[in-house]
């Protein structure tokens, strides 16, 4: 068997078991089986946004080749622990992501936005060490920020939901769906030029597919957040966007990969592009449901 592909699906399997292990019930279950009592679910899952949101900043700053002596590169890290801290992770702690219209978030899904125009419209503003600041702060520390506020959990019950667990699973689905079916029927490309391989077909094999698999996960998981057929229908939507951003991104900086911290996948941020943009958008619809 080629060495690359052995590597490839053993760095596929450990970042899954990883997932899998942090985003439900599992890794606690594991890890107090051996040393009863040692940790709750939702420090593990804390610990792997936190590690994603650090991870991903670090190959943002070597993607976007700030400038050696540039003082601004040294301000990512700072800003991005107060934003996360102040915003995201007391909220975490103190259960009161209560999915209600405030400033904050309204400020914070604005300018996800905003910074995703910008990349694409306006690329030459990201050319300057204070624009690869800014981005660099909005495109980690707000999505992995948001990514707190999805699962539900309660420490005196020791329980923990599965909204983040579902929405990797449907991300990775899309994901697979679009492939294989833009590989037997792709004709159309979508973007040519910053993702030759996507094409219209898969992105509609993508999307049926993974509303299906919404359909399954509502049926029997009825008591998540949200409505999951929705949900799939948002990822499967959203997710193919995600792949197009980080790749914009990389085209503009002439870069391959974000990093090589998965063997054979690249970097966090070559995993998680999908996901960066789907929290956001999840989160969002989060919101809207309680409104309705």
């Amino acid at each position: 068997m080629d060495k690359n592909l052995v590597l490839r699906i053993f760095g596929g399997l450990l970042y899954g078991l990883v997932v899998v292990l942090c985003t439900t019930n599992l890794g606690a279950q594991f890890i107090n089986s051996i040393s009863p009592g040692l940790v709750q679910q939702q420090n593990l899952y804390y610990g792997l946004i936190t590690f994603f949101l650090f991870m991903g900043a670090w190959e943002c700053i070597k993607m976007m080749k700030f400038d050696q002596k540039s003082w601004e590169k040294w301000l990512v890290f700072p800003l991005i622990l107060f934003v996360f801290y102040q915003l995201f992770s007391k909220r975490y702690f103190n259960h009161s992501f209560n999915f209600d219209f405030n400033i904050s978030e309204l400020l914070g899904l604005s300018l996800i936005v905003i910074a995703v125009i910008t990349l694409f419209r306006f690329p030459k503003e990201l050319y300057y060490d204070s624009g690869k600041l800014i981005f660099t702060v909005i495109y980690t520390a707000l999505p992995f920020g948001f990514a707190l506020g999805l699962p539900k959990f309660s420490a005196s019950e020791q329980s923990f939901t599965l909204e983040v667990f579902f929405l990797f699973i449907l991300i990775w689905s899309s994901d697979s769906f679009a492939y294989f079916t833009g590989k037997f029927l792709g004709k159309h490309k979508m973007a040519p030029k910053i993702s030759p391989k996507k094409t219209w077909e898969g992105f509609a094999g993508g999307v049926f597919f993974t509303i299906i698999l919404g359909y399954f996960i509502e049926m029997y998981y009825p008591d998540l957040r949200g409505n999951y057929i929705i949900v799939g229908l948002l990822v499967s939507v959203f997710g193919p966007f995600g792949d197009l951003v980080e790749s914009q991104l990389k085209r503009n900086f002439g870069v391959k990969d974000s990093g090589n911290v998965i063997p054979g996948h690249g970097g966090i941020l070559d995993r998680l592009d999908s996901f960066i943009i789907c929290v956001p958008v999840v989160y969002l619809y989060f919101i809207l449901d309680k409104l309705i």
